[in-house]
């Protein structure tokens, strides 16, 4: 990671790749005929996009079931998977020949994903592939306003990446962030969610003890 960032600094640097806020690629998108590619994998591309653009992932959901793959599921589960939602992610090694097969080598991309880096390792790759118009949106549609794009889909930008047990919460950063101009009702759903849950636990834990005597008494007749 850390050479890749090297490279990927580079191309900023030596201006082979243009830098855009956000505010400024809404521009580009509504102004000129620039091309929005998303690079984003399902679980975030389904939640929010932006109108008009192209969804081509760099990275999608791994759905191999091989005993490796499995392993590293549970693994990645465990490890905090069932927290933040993530999911195994898997380079589709056709990226570059699906992008070919839309968009000639001359045309303007501007290229977005949700926090910026799977864009940014995008550019590199189609940088190589011959492509010399690349824009990268710097921060990603985690760092966009609701007025930056025109959206599409269930969820705002900046909540398109979050996931798992915290998203259900309330807990992220980013819902803490949106949270503030939404008033306390948005509050107080999570507010509840949080109750229910801990009224369930206690129910379990006291089911759990009234089953106990009762599966000694079954077993004793």
């Amino acid at each position: 990671m850390a050479a890749a960032r090297k490279r990927w600094e580079a191309l900023i640097r030596d201006q082979k790749v243009k830098v855009l806020t956000p505010k400024e690629a809404g521009y580009a998108i509504k102004l000129s005929n620039k091309t929005l590619l998303d690079v984003r994998p399902s679980t975030e591309h389904n939640k929010a996009w932006v109108k008009g653009s192209v969804w081509i992932p760099i990275f999608d959901v791994d759905d191999s079931s091989d005993l490796g793959t499995t392993s590293k599921k549970i693994t990645n589960f465990v490890m905090g998977g069932w927290w933040s939602g993530s999911r195994m992610l898997a380079y589709d090694k056709n990226f570059v020949s699906n992008v070919e097969e839309k968009f000639s080598n001359d045309t303007d991309l501007i290229l977005v994903c949700q926090k910026g880096l799977r864009s940014l390792a995008a550019c590199e790759q189609l940088y190589n592939a011959g492509y010399r118009n690349l824009f990268w949106v710097q921060g990603g549609l985690e760092a966009a306003e609701e007025e930056d794009f025109q959206r599409e889909g269930p969820q705002p930008f900046k909540l398109a990446g979050i996931g798992g047990m915290s998203e259900f919460l309330g807990w992220t950063d980013q819902q803490r962030t949106f949270g503030i101009n939404q008033g306390l009702g948005y509050r107080l759903v999570f507010t509840g969610r949080l109750l229910g849950l801990i009224i369930l636990a206690d129910a379990l834990f006291f089911g759990s003890k009234q089953f106990g005597p009762w599966l000694q008494q079954l077993q004793s007749h």
